[in-house]
């Protein structure tokens, strides 16, 4: 399985970015797939999952603020990000997980600025 991740950048406090993640190669039998996010100096740390039936989970630091959802036709997960603030700030990578196995995208740059 192959993750190319797209879509960070810098944006304003209270702006919004939409990530992308397109999966490729083995992609049958991906049963969930993720964004998680590290932040300078701080340890990687999970964001928001969705399964391959469409249940969702977001970490309380983005619920009710960040939307993640998947298009099987496109083999894609997204994630909306709205009401961005500063500690927003990190390289967000997607993630599949296959059979047990887990795959990682090359990560994504968003910057929030104040």
């Amino acid at each position: 399985v192959q993750l190319q991740a797209s879509g960070g950048g810098l944006v304003q406090a209270g702006g919004s970015l939409r990530l992308s993640c397109a999966a490729s190669g083995s992609i049958f039998s991906i049963n969930v797939m993720g964004w998680y996010r590290q932040a300078p100096g701080k340890q990687r740390e999970l964001v928001a999952t969705i399964t391959s039936g469409g249940s969702t989970y977001y970490s309380d630091s983005v619920k009710d603020r960040f939307t993640i959802s998947r298009n099987n036709t496109k083999n894609t997960v997204y994630l909306q990000m709205d009401s961005l603030k500063p500690e927003d700030t990190a390289v967000y990578y997607c993630k599949a997980i296959r059979v047990g196995s887990n795959y990682w995208g090359q990560g994504t740059l968003v910057t929030v600025s104040s």
